[in-house]
């Protein structure tokens, strides 16, 4: 493919919205090594209007990912450091008093922007947490009375420890329900480990995405076309049937205490959708699914403590359910 660069100041496959949106593992692998699982669901979450939530230990570039994902979807960006003092008006802005015209004007909080990166979001009290609440689920935030929309696209990508509890604030399940997809990042096998010290070695500067060459490669533009064409996708009565199976009978699982809720089944058969779309089918299948029941389901299901400390986890538990439930033909 030889890319043109278009209006909108990027390289891109014009009319081509799914091959624009395939390019970007391609740039975002000039930053960070691996990692093609998040870079897909970060862009499911952005096709299904959701919301992510990063998990993993220090280290495994979350915050390069979702900086890197930003400059190759040439999307604004804002970083918030969540930690025990921030305050609501932190995140959301506030109105401050202008002494020159002896009125109080609206100061836009870091909130406002395409991809807010919420980095460590269980280092902040719940209060703080709850900020983010309205504006994950109704795209707008209220100060004053008065509710201010957010751009479009808006995604939160945030971050958490998960080998870190001392000093943090768990999410409550409301807000864990608020995230489309819980992604999880691995520690990089041995090649990549020695890539990425390579990198390193030759110079590479995890602060300076354009001296590592990472350049839009799709826009705003080709993100509503890939909307568009995504809603088209078919889906027939017996994977809705299927998604709603699965979903009940994590309801009735003995090593859960909270089953998915109907929200989560709506967010599997959005996911399961935009994940056919992506490869290049225009109907889902019960392999699509199942492709995206870990990252959609695994954060909204709660264990018993008894099935915790037996080493049960909540991907074991959903892994079962999909073996079970009876696949349609």
């Amino acid at each position: 493919m030889d890319p043109t660069t278009d209006n909108a100041g990027y390289a891109g496959d014009q009319g081509n919205p799914r091959a624009a949106l395939e390019a970007l593992r391609a740039e975002i692998a000039k930053a960070v090594v691996g990692q093609d699982p998040a870079v897909t669901g970060l862009v499911v979450a952005l096709l299904c209007r959701g919301h992510v939530l990063l998990e993993g230990v220090p280290g495994v570039a979350k915050t390069l990912l979702v900086r890197a994902l930003a400059s190759a979807l040439e999307l604004d960006t804002k970083r918030v450091q969540f930690t025990p003092d921030l305050m609501p008006s932190d995140v959301t802005g506030s109105l401050v008093y202008d002494t020159r015209s002896a009125e109080f004007s609206f100061q836009p909080g870091p909130v406002f922007t395409n991809l807010l990166l919420a980095d460590e979001i269980n280092r902040t009290p719940p209060k703080t947490q709850s900020s983010l609440l309205e504006a994950m689920e109704e795209r707008q935030v209220t100060v004053d009375g008065t509710p201010r929309p957010l751009p479009d696209p808006f995604l939160v990508a945030a971050t958490q420890n998960p080998v870190e509890y001392e000093g943090t604030y768990p999410l409550p399940e409301a807000q864990l329900d608020r995230f489309l997809l819980k992604l999880t990042i691995p520690l990089p096998s041995r090649q990549d480990e020695i890539s990425v010290l390579t990198r390193h070695a030759e110079g590479f500067n995890p602060r300076d995405l354009h001296a590592a060459g990472v350049r839009p490669v799709a826009g705003p533009a080709d993100l509503e076309a890939a909307r568009a064409a995504v809603a088209k996708t078919t889906i027939s009565p017996e994977i809705t049937a299927y998604v709603v199976d699965i979903c009940r009978a994590t309801r009735e699982s003995p090593s859960l205490t909270l089953g998915v809720s109907p929200r989560g089944a709506t967010a599997l058969l959005a996911t399961a959708r935009a994940w056919a779309w992506l490869v290049g089918r225009d109907y889902v299948t019960p392999d699509d699914v199942k492709a995206l029941a870990l990252p959609t389901l695994r954060h909204r299901v709660q264990l018993r403590p008894e099935a915790e400390m037996e080493g049960v986890t909540a991907d074991s538990v959903i892994n079962a359910i999909l073996a079970h439930v009876p696949v349609p033909r």
